[in-house]
């Protein structure tokens, strides 16, 4: 088991650092740093775009919303695009909460997902790798 793996509470949402990259009508852009990341994301509840500067540090939670989520036998971990709108993920489920109906997915940088239904939370196992895409509009909430 890795070192993340055993340091990490499964039932809490994985918190993203980062710093403000960019800053528009509506949307925030976070870059992650150590990482070619730079994620276009919708201020969540409590933020708002015009309240974050462009090179304010940053940590807090990506939220998405994904299709169907399917389970895969082996693969990497990724947001894509690198740069933008988290189009697509896959990665490495670290836990989750069925109350929340959240699954939450090591891809690179951590994201709390809500599946779609019929699918939920409690479909999923932690160590099983998914991939999947995002509806538009995932957020980034304050941690």
């Amino acid at each position: 088991m890795s070192e993340a793996a055993t340091t990490s509470d499964p039932t809490t949402p994985p918190i993203v650092s980062g710093v403000v990259d960019a800053v528009g009508d509506g949307w925030v852009q976070l870059k992650v740093p150590g990482t070619d990341y730079r994620l276009r994301l919708v201020p969540g509840e409590g933020l708002s775009a015009a309240g974050l500067k462009v090179g304010d540090k940053f940590a807090g939670v990506v939220r998405a919303n994904a299709q169907r989520m399917d389970i895969i036998p082996a693969g990497g971990r990724y947001i894509e695009p690198v740069q933008g709108r988290p189009r697509r993920v896959q990665g490495r489920v670290v836990g989750g909460s069925v109350s929340a109906n959240e699954v939450y997915v090591k891809a690179g940088p951590g994201v709390a997902v809500t599946p779609m239904a019929p699918q939920r939370a409690g479909d999923f196992m932690i160590g099983q790798m998914v991939s999947f895409d995002v509806t538009p509009g995932a957020t980034l909430e304050q941690a």
